[in-house]
């Protein structure tokens, strides 16, 4: 999830997510922040509007295709934990 986007923030999109996943009982899709802004304490911030992970930009594509796959769940595998510390960097 873009966090810089036109109309609605991504932080914002983020929020409205996760309260639609809970009136409906669904299960919590997996939302990465993407931003150039990595200063200090936003990962905080990122992750306390239920984001779950979080990739600074720029980033190389590798970087990216791992996030995906870590986030990607399969059925014989277990979801990662939230707001682990991998995304950083």
């Amino acid at each position: 999830m873009d966090v810089q986007m036109p109309v609605m923030d991504g932080m914002e999109a983020t929020r409205r997510i996760r309260a639609a996943e809970a009136r409906s009982g669904r299960p919590r899709t997996p939302i990465v922040a993407m931003t150039a802004n990595a200063m200090a304490g936003m990962r905080e911030e990122y992750m306390a509007a239920g984001m779950d992970d979080f990739v600074p930009k720029p980033f190389r594509a590798e970087k990216l295709l791992a996030m995906a796959a870590r986030w990607t769940v399969r059925k014989d595998r277990a979801a990662p934990e939230t707001g682990t510390r991998e995304g950083t960097g």
